[in-house]
């Protein structure tokens, strides 16, 4: 398999979870602005999408969105503790979990990134943030991850979590979301995986 991915992006979520379940794959940095990769390819002929992250499998088939790809990684090894087996109620409450992120998490903070839309209305995003992050510092008040267990939804939290210090929001106002941060920080699949991404070269 073959992974295209861009710094500080959401495609960390699925690289961390290949390195959980110690699957086989490549590495393959993006440019995300002239969406030239690594291999010397555009971009948009393997996902005409054009963003990250995109998988390429064995068979030429290429996935993507983030919440398909780490399903459909978890499924490549059966029993895992990262995502409950298809067809059960935990995977549904999965499902919830990573449908939350992709659209009051991951949505609510892809404005902030665009230097373009003004302060005040980046204040009502910033606002409707804040309060799912209440959500979520409760939630993680009682528990160590969202499903009990580490597994794909806090993968992909926690890429997203990394870039609030960006628009000048700190985690230190939600405590147990901060010590869940730093939880998975330490976990030697996000370590290798942020080394490993470190390590790439510009393209």
């Amino acid at each position: 398999m073959k992974l295209y991915f861009a710094p500080m992006t959401c495609s960390l979520s699925p690289h961390i979870v290949l390195r959980e379940l110690g699957l086989p794959f490549e590495l393959v940095r993006v440019n995300n602005q002239s969406k030239r990769t690594a291999d010397g390819r555009d971009f948009r002929e393997i996902n005409p999408k054009g963003y990250v992250a995109a998988l390429v499998l064995e068979n030429g088939e290429v996935l993507t969105e983030g919440p398909a790809i780490l399903q459909f990684l978890a499924d490549q090894v059966p029993g895992n503790s990262l995502a409950p087996a298809n067809g059960t109620w935990q995977r549904t409450r999965l499902q919830e979990h990573l449908n939350f992120i992709s659209s009051e998490i991951h949505g609510a903070s892809a404005p902030l990134f665009n230097t373009q839309i003004p302060p005040t209305i980046k204040a009502i995003f910033r606002e409707k943030l804040f309060n799912r992050l209440d959500y979520l510092n409760h939630t993680l008040a009682d528990q160590d991850y969202l499903m009990g267990t580490f597994g794909v939804a806090d993968a992909y939290l926690f890429t997203v979590l990394t870039w609030l210090p960006t628009f000048n929001i700190e985690l230190n106002d939600w405590p147990a979301l901060a010590a869940y941060q730093h939880r998975v920080a330490t976990r030697t699949s996000v370590l290798s995986a942020l080394a490993a991404e470190a390590a790439t070269q510009p393209v």
